[in-house]
């Protein structure tokens, strides 16, 4: 009797059944196929074809055509929305059915499939797809139409629709492990009169245990495993000698021998030890997983950066930080600032710069009654801003890294594919030498050596070392308060030799400046207007005239203009009124003021100067002298030259200190230190000299209870951190040697690992013990350094309360 074939859908991989619809020699199990094939031939999208055999979704269940017109409704698709302009729209999707580098290139590729969709983003961990379309051309409900019919159907869940995020689990690799435990398990259990050695008469009972094992390492070789060979068969597809390739050569090796024997009733096999194998191997994987879990999950949720946003409660204004702001929460939002969370305009209107969201630098005027989101930038006056939906830190942070995200370096990428193919390469060679050693001069023994070899080498440790430990030292170093925007700001830290200081509201403490005016005695409406002028801007001096006025500001206010490093104004003609340096209202900057000094004028008339002395934070002064050990320092301030003998006695004579220098200055200062090879770092608050921040190799912006965080810095510290900076930056350099310590324990195992495999001391079962315990040492290890470390250098966590005056 013939045996009849069912075609394989070229498509989803399904069976197509005794009536396969066929195109061009392909056969497809339904009409949804075969139409998800068409459209991709259509806009030449048929390489999506050559990534994997039969990469896409079964399209046998249609969606029904009416199923994502709730988008339609504002109110549902506002709740789904990150970004929203005249323009574009962004927003974030998760599609559970991604599953490998065909769904990634595909979902990537979406623009071709139609020319509304701007890009497209995979998060392929998270399986969530970050898309930015013209809703002009589609709209949201048929870019989820879209993504149904090439059968990614998005799952959006009542979670998403209240501003939660949606936790991403997959419980298959448990689930494997479980059915690899219960069948491990069992298959010792039938195993045991061979364990202890008892010679049973009743061969059939002998044959049927065999059997019975037979048909339990089943699931364990085609379910439980099938993880190792999906992995290994991918990167061999393309060339790739993947880590997991040794793994599966043992599996399928244990197994075949083990069922030849079963067959020729010459023995019982390694049943036991093929899927002892395969269990320990899930249950080092699972740790693995859990174990980066932790990691991100402390990255993410307890290292919020330390920004503050000044909310408004009962008439009074109070810092918070980002975790405490929720839905219907009133927040201040100051000229310069960051929109931390979506919100709707209350009172007030500003422009507003969402080049951090969408990359291009085109304020919008928004005004009461609009809807302003999350990463825009006030650069307005003050707006007064209603909180719709909660803040998502992880939306922040991935905005900080998007001006900056680059692919692995190549130096580094060569180096982990290099490394996995010729370990993987030679891992074979020593394992089959060995073999062949043993099959001439103790048969028996060459099975267990090859098995053994295959599985205790293993290059994870090798290549997880460094993303442990950068992993566990950005925690740290969040914990203290200092939070990095990714893993190479340690390398670029730890490589610096020349650190330089903003003055004003970085080395200064900017809640304990003494203010007092000099000049016309000011009426109440005087007060009153210089009041409202100086709210607007979040600079430490203006806050601090703020402070010293007392007086209630008027919240909205026309014409205003804010030029950095010089002043600001509101108002125009007779209604004029205009704060800042003697340069930018008399036009005279010829007297040298003994302190720090911000002029003020309405209507074009003079009415004197604020006269701020400056407190430096306390404890500044042995930070300074700890960190003149190690580096260069250098001060560069807007400020006149008044402070210059507390600036010398902090620093020492021969360190360089600049005053009045603008943002432009600053950045050629910068420039000119990294022209004499310098490895710079620049410190400062973020406001007047964000292009410095910018161009030195590492810019440090310092968080003083106010939202004045810039995308153009590389990390955050908070001001009751900044005494730590000596220490902060010792952990980063000592991160290097961590690495290298973890490198050679690494290698030591493999080479002892190998050792005892190949002279036949180590059965693959304690082979498999082995592997994962060596990538969950390094785990210990790192953790174990970085943290210990940690404690020496950073005994004592700062307060809030470190701050005083000097």
């Amino acid at each position: 009797m013939a045996v009849v074939t069912q075609a394989k859908c070229y498509h989803c991989g399904d069976n197509c059944g005794h009536f396969p619809i066929r195109i061009q020699d392909h056969s497809f199990c339904c009409e949804g196929c075969k139409t998800v094939y068409e459209l991709l031939q259509a806009h030449d999208m048929g390489d999506y074809y050559t990534l994997a055999n039969a990469p896409g979704m079964s399209q046998k269940e249609e969606v029904r055509k009416d199923k994502f017109a709730f988008l339609d409704q504002a109110s549902i698709a506002q709740a789904l929305l990150q970004y929203h302009d005249d323009q574009e729209t962004h927003i974030v999707l998760y599609l559970p059915q991604i599953h490998c580098s065909s769904c990634l290139w595909l979902l990537e590729n979406l623009h071709q499939l139609h020319a509304g969709i701007a890009s497209s983003r995979v998060n392929f961990a998270r399986k969530e797809a970050s898309i930015i379309f013209h809703h002009q051309q589609i709209s949201l409900r048929e870019v989820a139409e879209l993504l149904s019919h090439i059968g990614y159907e998005p799952a959006i869940s009542l979670q998403q629709l209240q501003g939660q995020s949606k936790p991403v689990i997959d419980h298959t690799k448990r689930y494997k492990l479980g059915v690899a435990g219960f069948c491990f398990a069992n298959i010792m259990l039938f195993s045991f009169p061979e364990y202890l050695g008892i010679d049973s008469n009743d061969e059939q009972l002998r044959h049927l245990f065999w059997w019975m094992n037979v048909a339990l390492s089943i699931p364990v070789v085609f379910y439980s495993a099938s993880e190792f060979y999906v992995t290994a068969w991918k990167n061999l597809r393309h060339g790739f000698l993947h880590i997991d390739l040794p793994i599966v050569a043992a599996i399928i090796v244990t197994f075949a021998r083990s069922l030849y024997e079963v067959f020729t009733q010459t023995g019982g096999g390694y049943f036991d030890s093929m899927s002892g194998i395969v269990f320990l191997m899930l249950v080092g994987r699972v740790l693995q997983d859990k174990t980066y879990q932790q990691f991100n999950f402390e990255r993410d949720y307890t290292a919020y950066f330390p920004v503050a946003v000044t909310r408004l409660s009962e008439g009074q204004e109070r810092a918070v930080a980002l975790p405490d702001i929720h839905v219907n929460d009133t927040l201040r939002i100051h000229h310069g600032e960051l929109i931390p969370a979506d919100g709707i305009i209350m009172s007030g209107n500003s422009q507003i710069d969402y080049s951090f969201v969408t990359g291009e630098s085109m304020p919008v005027l928004k005004e009461a009654g609009e809807i302003v989101y999350a990463g825009g930038k006030s650069m307005g006056g003050v707006v007064e801003l209603l909180v719709i939906k909660p803040v998502a830190q992880s939306y922040l942070t991935s905005l900080w890294n998007k001006a900056e995200m680059k692919e692995t370096p190549p130096v580094q990428k060569s180096f982990v594919h290099l490394l996995s193919k010729y370990f993987t390469a030679g891992v074979f060679a020593i394992a089959t030498a060995a073999a062949l050693y043993w099959q001439l001069h103790n048969a028996a023994k060459a099975w267990n050596v090859f098995t053994a070899v295959l599985i205790v080498a293993c290059p994870c440790a090798l290549l997880l070392s460094n993303t442990f430990t950068n992993g566990n030292i950005l925690r740290l170093l969040g914990h203290h308060g200092f939070y990095l925007r990714n893993a190479q700001v340690i390398e670029n830290l730890a490589k610096s030799d020349f650190i330089v200081f903003d003055k004003t509201g970085t080395l200064t403490d900017t809640r304990q400046q003494q203010v007092h005016f000099e000049g016309d005695e000011l009426t109440y409406q005087q007060k009153l207007q210089l009041a409202t002028l100086a709210a607007q801007s979040g600079h430490p001096l203006s806050r601090a005239i703020v402070a010293h006025l007392n007086m209630p500001a008027r919240s909205t206010i026309t014409g205003f203009l804010e030029i950095p490093g010089e002043g600001m104004l509101m108002g125009r003609g007779e209604e004029q009124v205009a704060m800042g340096a003697r340069k930018f209202i008399v036009g005279d900057a010829t007297p040298s003021d003994p302190n720090t000094s911000v002029y003020a004028s309405i209507g074009g008339h003079l009415l004197g100067c604020f006269r701020i002395h400056n407190q430096y934070r306390i404890r500044i002064d042995q930070c300074l002298l700890q960190l003149k050990k190690n580096f260069r320092l250098a001060v560069i301030s807007g400020d006149n030259n008044g402070e210059a003998y507390p600036l010398q006695q902090l620093l020492g004579t021969g360190t360089d200190i600049r005053f009045r220098q603008t943002p432009a200055s600053k950045l050629r200062f910068i420039q000119s230190l990294q022209a004499k090879g310098h490895q710079v770092i620049m410190v400062g608050d973020g406001l007047n000299d964000a292009g410095a921040l910018k161009q030195a190799h590492t810019g440090i912006s310092v968080s003083d209870h106010h939202n004045n965080f810039t995308p153009a810095s590389d990390a955050i510290i908070a001001a009751a951190s900044l005494p730590l900076l000596p220490q902060l930056l010792r952990l980063c350099r000592a991160n290097r040697y961590i690495i290298l310590f973890a490198f050679f324990i690494s290698i030591l195992y493999n080479l002892a690992g190998i050792y005892f495999a190949v002279t036949a001391r180590l059965s693959p079962m304690i082979a498999a013990i082995l592997m994962p315990c060596s990538s969950i040492s390094i785990v210990a290890i790192t953790a174990g350094f970085s943290n210990g470390l940690a404690r020496l250098t950073l005994l004592n966590k700062p307060t809030d309360e470190s701050h005083t005056a000097a």
